[in-house]
């Protein structure tokens, strides 16, 4: 089976290193380019199958505009992107297939369906509330999963979501949706370990979007969730 090519954008980041230490093992992944900051992104795409975004949300429109011009497949997992910048990848989703998830993690995925499924059980009487945690040097909050799990509690029927924001230490990301009821409380919690579990889920969404027609998609898709 041939090798996914990858132009990694971002590379210099925390996500990016971690991307990069483990595309080495992974043979279904070649990364061919990596750029930061100050780099051009277009000569980088080139040659690449697919496109991952792990820089910052300004860069979006650069990322966007090489890739529609190259028409090279998308995975975007910057997060805290303006309203603009999200219409801006659902319009580029249009010509190309672009996965773009607040979070790759296979166990938060399996939260973001278990979280919809809780809240369409336990129903009206049920008040939900968002709990996410974060090392100090996480600039947006809250945090693009806790928006994702907002916005499936308000889809579910939920009027008011409190998200709670908490910076502390060194701290991955912890997610925790509370639902409370007359008498009793239902807690759903993810905790991250390792930047790896991103990682590898990026890298899963790249080899799975390869030669997929044009879209939008989330890890919700590439995992058949």
């Amino acid at each position: 089976m041939k090798r996914v090519r990858v132009c990694l954008v971002g590379a210099k980041g925390r996500m990016g290193q971690a991307i990069v230490d483990l595309a080495k093992n992974d043979p279904m992944i070649e990364i061919v380019a990596q750029c930061d900051l100050g780099d051009a992104i277009e000569p980088a795409m080139e040659n690449c199958d697919v496109g991952i975004d792990f820089s910052n949300a300004g860069s979006i429109t650069e990322v966007c505009a090489a890739a529609c011009k190259l028409h090279k497949a998308l995975v975007i997992g910057t997060t805290g992107h303006s309203s603009e910048q999200r219409q801006l990848i659902e319009t580029t989703a249009q010509s190309l297939p672009v996965v773009f998830a607040s979070n790759f993690s296979v166990g938060v995925n399996a939260l973001f369906a278990l979280t919809r499924r809780a809240a369409e059980i336990l129903g009206e009487e049920f008040g939900a509330q968002v709990t996410e945690t974060h090392h100090t040097r996480k600039k947006d909050a809250p945090s693009g999963t806790a928006r994702t799990l907002g916005e499936i509690l308000k889809q579910t029927g939920k009027r008011e979501v409190p998200i709670q924001s908490i910076r502390e230490g060194e701290v991955v990301g912890d997610h925790t949706v509370v639902f409370a009821g007359p008498h009793e409380r239902l807690e759903l919690t993810h905790r991250a370990e390792s930047r790896e579990i991103f990682a590898r889920g990026a890298l899963r969404a790249a080899e799975w979007l390869a030669g997929k027609p044009a879209g939008l998609y989330s890890m919700q898709d590439v995992l058949a969730l």
